[in-house]
């Protein structure tokens, strides 16, 4: 039996055996050579080794655009003069008397010291780093070795946090094994914390699938470490979500129908409720949780969209029934459509903004739990989070239907898939900022074009040439000739349609991620089928990770797959 069918535990059992070496700690502060120095009101001052290290923290950022920005520059100064001695706090009154240019200097030549170091040196680098992987990035459970996610700490430094966070430039502190709790089995070699320190706790609690744990000191959540993707028990996690998915698809038309009719129901909570899970369905929104303020930056999903966050068109663009949709999702990214409605969601709207401020909320009667309560009752595990998964695969698969020519080389069916693929980010509204090496790289590639149109043409003249001497000779050397020269032309002509294709992809593709939904949202056996089905390399897919990952679709999909 393959792993992923092993025998199943009792209810809420994740493991009968988990045997690893606890968290592998960020490597301890190393003080700045002498020569290195910080200034304050242009003299040089001497700092204590904590200050120092603090200090390496924003000067390691001053070509940075937030250490520009002023909620970053008086969190971190706050922190910073927390952990300063008591004379250093007389001196230090002012960041704008600290000068951490020499510091940032250093850290930069270090850097490109590092990366110009020759290949033996990186070589020998490469092996320390994994020596800890192999010591440290594996853990035993239930008798197979499986590697770990991230078993290293976060090491100290100032926190970023997403779009204009409250808290950024605030002093993430040192990971220490007094913070750590170790989960593990109780007959397993429990791991030793390091020389002259003691872990916070250890606990044998098989109901939880992670190693270890602490709190964060910023937002105090709670941060573990756990499995990698690729292992036996993400694996089956992952393949469960799809198959939840795969379930609303029976239901779907069901669920549609129900809340169409609640359109009209008395209860203006039913109402919302309806209105909200068609923008889940249609749009693909987030569901939106409740959040403190001034906690995270001011984000919102479906259920806290405020009056604010839309606008209502009658006509617009020729189009009826329109809502314009502008707000800040996830991670601070904006979310800004314009979308023709149904004609009882758009009177439904206005009826929910009358009387309202722009900043009262849209769906003032509905809670996300509320919602989520409502879809676990219409079937068994569904969330809004599901509709999303579900959106999102069943767009890949359909796109793929519609845009795979069979007749394309297989450039030409990786262009068909990156457009299956980016239709789905899209609709996730998975952007990116262009990347910064961006027109760099289209120019390289426009001149390779330009170079290889040439080569192109080159080789028509020769073929002409070879045409004509073949008319006037006809023997056979010459007829072979032609031969070689048409082969050639055809060999160039493929390899300039080949890059054209790229370009395209490139140019369609510079502010649209593709790679957060091709992890989380999309079944990897469609993408499996598809590549079986059609002769591509899966390596032309998926990367090694990602093929480690999916490991358990690529063994179980077979070329007429269906989602």
């Amino acid at each position: 039996c393959s792993r992923w069918e092993e025998e199943k535990k009792a209810d809420g059992v994740k493991w009968m055996q988990l045997e690893h070496r606890g968290p592998y700690f960020a490597p301890l502060y190393e003080p700045l050579p002498e020569d290195v120095r910080f200034y304050y009101d242009g003299k040089p001052l001497k700092l204590s080794l904590a200050t120092e290290e603090i200090a390496t923290f924003y000067a390691k950022m001053l070509d940075h655009e937030y250490t520009t920005k002023e909620i970053f520059q008086n969190n971190f100064f706050h922190d910073w003069r927390k952990e300063m001695t008591s004379e250093e706090q007389e001196i230090i009154k002012d960041l704008d008397k600290c000068d951490f240019r020499e510091i940032h200097k250093y850290f930069v030549d270090k850097n490109e010291a590092r990366k110009a170091l020759p290949k033996e040196e990186k070589q020998k680098l490469k092996e320390e780093a994994d020596k800890i992987q192999e010591e440290y990035g594996y853990c035993i459970l239930d008798g197979h070795r499986e590697k770990i996610g991230n078993f290293k700490t976060e090491p100290p430094g100032l926190f970023r946090g997403r779009g204009e966070h409250p808290k950024m430039g605030m002093l993430k502190k040192r990971i220490m094994p007094e913070d750590v709790i170790i989960n593990c089995s109780r007959d397993s070699k429990i791991p030793e914390p390091p020389e002259g320190h003691k872990w916070k706790e250890v606990r044998f609690d098989n109901t939880v699938t992670w190693l270890a744990s602490w709190t964060e000191n910023i937002q105090k959540t709670f941060k573990y470490i756990m499995l990698n993707p690729s292992s036996k028990l993400k694996g089956e996690k992952d393949w469960q979500k799809y198959e939840v998915a795969r379930r609303l698809k029976d239901v779907v038309h069901k669920i549609r129908a129900q809340y169409r009719a609640d359109w009209n129901s008395k209860e203006i909570k039913e109402r919302q409720r309806a209105v909200a899970l068609y923008f889940i369905d249609k749009l693909a929104l987030r569901a939106g949780n409740e959040k403190e303020e001034g906690e995270t930056a001011d984000t919102v999903g479906c259920c806290s969209l405020r009056v604010e966050h839309i606008q209502l068109h009658p006509q617009l663009d020729g189009q009826e029934h329109v809502v314009e949709f502008d707000f800040l999702g996830k991670d601070s990214i904006r979310y800004y459509n314009k979308v023709s409605v149904e004609k009882p969601v758009f009177k439904n709207l206005r009826l929910f903004m009358k009387n309202k401020d722009p900043s009262d909320d849209l769906f003032d009667q509905l809670t996300t739990s509320f919602l989520n309560k409502h879809l676990q009752h219409l079937m068994d595990g569904l969330t809004a989070k599901v509709f999303r998964t579900y959106n999102a695969s069943i767009t890949l698969q359909e796109q793929l239907k519609a845009l795979t020519n069979p007749e394309d080389n297989v450039a030409g069916k990786l262009l068909s898939y990156n457009r299956a693929n980016r239709a789905v980010a899209i609709l996730c509204n998975h952007q990116r900022s262009v990347p910064k090496t961006f027109a760099r790289s289209m120019q390289v590639l426009q001149e390779k074009i330009d170079a290889k149109k040439k080569q192109v043409e080159e080789a028509q003249e020769e073929l002409k040439k070879a045409e004509e001497e073949f008319e006037d000779t006809k023997d056979a050397k010459a007829e072979a000739n032609v031969e070689k020269k048409k082969k050639l032309l055809k060999r160039l002509e493929e390899q300039l349609a080949k890059m054209n294709v790229q370009a395209t992809d490139k140019e369609e593709n510079k502010q649209i991620a593709l790679g957060t939904s091709k992890l989380n949202y999309l079944d990897p056996r469609i993408s499996v089928a598809w590549c079986k089905k059609f002769g591509i390399p899966i390596e032309r897919i998926y990367n090694k990770t990602q093929r480690e990952k999916f490991a358990w679709a690529i063994d179980m999909a077979g070329e007429d797959f269906e989602f």
